[in-house]
């Protein structure tokens, strides 16, 4: 599990035990993504420090694990806010609203899509179909899926209101 400090955000960058989860790691059939995912279970994001530590420990280039990291959108780059937003911005819900429903949480957010607030209380994320077509617009705030998202009751989720 993601560790917390005392205000809720993910734990800070630790090489010892970065290093101790992909060789741990590294015999395991295809590592690479596993290991990844095991960093952000765990600090919560991929930095740069990370990628030439797995693609040493992995015997790959840094722009093999790099090219993996920018691939999958799940991977992030910095940590997210203490609240993570992801707006479904695929069809069904454009068509229920959800573009209109995005500026608005940039506007109230003061933020664009895969920014996070200058606090560091919300991530905005974007995301392609969360399977709740019939529930338009959906997002996602920190893993639990809302259906009908209106902008006050997505602020209000994430205490923005």
């Amino acid at each position: 599990m993601l560790g917390r400090d005392r205000a809720g955000f993910a734990n800070g960058w630790d090489a010892q035990a970065a290093r101790g989860i992909a060789e741990g790691m590294r015999d395991l059939e295809g590592p690479l993504l596993p290991i990844l995912h095991a960093f952000m279970e765990r600090f919560g994001h991929v930095n740069d420090e990370a990628i030439v530590l797995v693609a040493d420990v992995l015997n790959l280039t840094r722009a093999e694990v790099q090219g993996v990291v920018g691939f999958y959108h799940d991977f992030r780059r910095e940590p997210a806010g203490r609240h993570v937003i992801k707006v479904c911005r695929a069809e069904a819900c454009q068509s229920m609203g959800s573009e209109d429903l995005a500026a608005r949480l940039e506007r109230a957010l003061g933020i664009e899509f895969g920014g996070t607030t200058s606090d560091r209380r919300v991530t905005l994320e974007e995301v392609y179909c969360l399977g709740n077509c019939a529930l338009s617009p959906s997002v996602l705030i920190d893993g639990e899926l809302h259906g009908r998202a209106d902008e006050a009751k997505i602020l209000a989720a994430v205490g923005e209101r």
